[in-house]
């Protein structure tokens, strides 16, 4: 089998107006002063992307309208992803999502591509109003209201901005009111997301070392910055093998084939905190590969013929569970293959 290049993926979150395509900019202006080709798959519910005309002219870019990447066009995210690695073969994809989007239902419509390319997923960006937060808070209710504390909940990092627009007062309170919502995540404020970019995806790769193609990524422990509420953990290296991961995440990409029936009790024996698993396996007891798609605790398997060269692979999604720990099992049931 032929080695694939591993394509590292970003996600870009927020609601409307917070700044997304401002930081967006910054980013490709970032990798290309590095010498490398991003690229950007940019989601616009309306039939016109007007955001995307300040992008495309810089780095090849898929549109992808009249929909919400979460949910009427999910289905499509993973074939824009394929159908732009094989046609420029960028160094990173981000894809920005429509400010209405839900970044777990973004999470995964992506890991469909992990099912047939290598791919990279490194985390969730969310681009937070400060103003606009504050208003909301304030009132606490509404449909934008949940939605927002769901992007922001869901990020890896988040920068809160527009932060000028609030008092020093606000300031600190929506700083202690995300990370209450989010304790894992690094938060920055910052004015037109003016924010160091180097720190930033430092340490969205420090939760993923060059090296392990695993695909997972896990919200960083100890910001960038000190979270408003004070948050103390052991030092631990980069292999993750401390004991509470918060991993959205885990994409494995097998060794070899595995027995089903092992295969099976393992799936059955997930934690509750996995919402949902899919994935491509040759099993040793059988002739055939298979598509395996697990939601609602209940795991379903089709005999499959895939075309082309599609690597053996489980994709895991959920929050708060460990990786370690479902990375471990997937090694025992490898190992006793070998």
């Amino acid at each position: 089998m032929t080695k694939q290049k591993t394509t590292p993926i970003y996600i870009l979150s927020g609601f409307l107006g917070s700044g997304k395509t401002t930081l967006l900019q910054q980013l490709v202006s970032h990798w290309q002063a590095q010498g490398l080709l991003p690229a950007v798959i940019m989601n616009e519910v309306g039939d016109v992307n007007l955001d995307g005309l300040l992008v495309q002219e810089q780095v090849p870019m898929t549109e992808m309208l009249s929909g919400c990447i979460c949910c009427s066009i999910r289905g499509d995210l993973s074939m824009e992803i394929a159908g732009l690695i094989e046609r420029e073969d960028p160094d990173v994809i981000v894809v920005e999502a429509t400010g209405i989007a839900n970044p777990m239902e973004i999470l995964d419509g992506v890991t469909e591509a992990a099912l047939y390319l290598k791919i990279d997923l490194k985390g969730v960006i969310t681009v937070v109003d400060s103003a606009h937060l504050l208003e909301l808070y304030q009132q606490q209710k509404g449909k934008t209201f949940r939605l927002m504390q769901e992007q922001i909940r869901t990020a890896s990092c988040l920068i809160l901005n527009k932060t000028d627009l609030v008092s020093p007062e606000n300031k600190q309170l929506l700083g202690t009111v995300v990370s209450q919502w989010n304790a894992y995540a690094s938060v920055l404020p910052a004015v037109r997301c003016d924010v160091d970019l180097s720190a930033v995806l430092e340490a969205l790769e420090a939760e993923n070392p060059a090296g392990n193609n695993s695909g997972a990524f896990s919200i960083p422990e100890d910001g960038l910055e000190q979270n408003a509420a004070e948050h103390h953990h052991p030092a631990h290296d980069h292999t993750h093998h401390h004991t509470h991961d918060h991993v959205m995440v885990y994409t494995h990409y097998l060794n070899g084939p595995v027995d089903s029936g092992e295969f099976e009790n393992f799936i059955a024996k997930l934690p509750r905190e996995v919402y949902r698993a899919k994935g491509v396996l040759t099993f040793s007891d059988t002739a055939s590969r298979f598509l395996f798609q697990y939601a609602f605790r209940e795991p379903d398997f089709l005999r499959i013929t895939p075309q082309g060269n599609v690597p053996d692979v489980v994709v895991f999604i959920g929050e708060h569970f460990s990786r370690s720990e479902l990375e471990e099992g997937m090694r025992v049931l490898e190992q006793r293959e070998q």
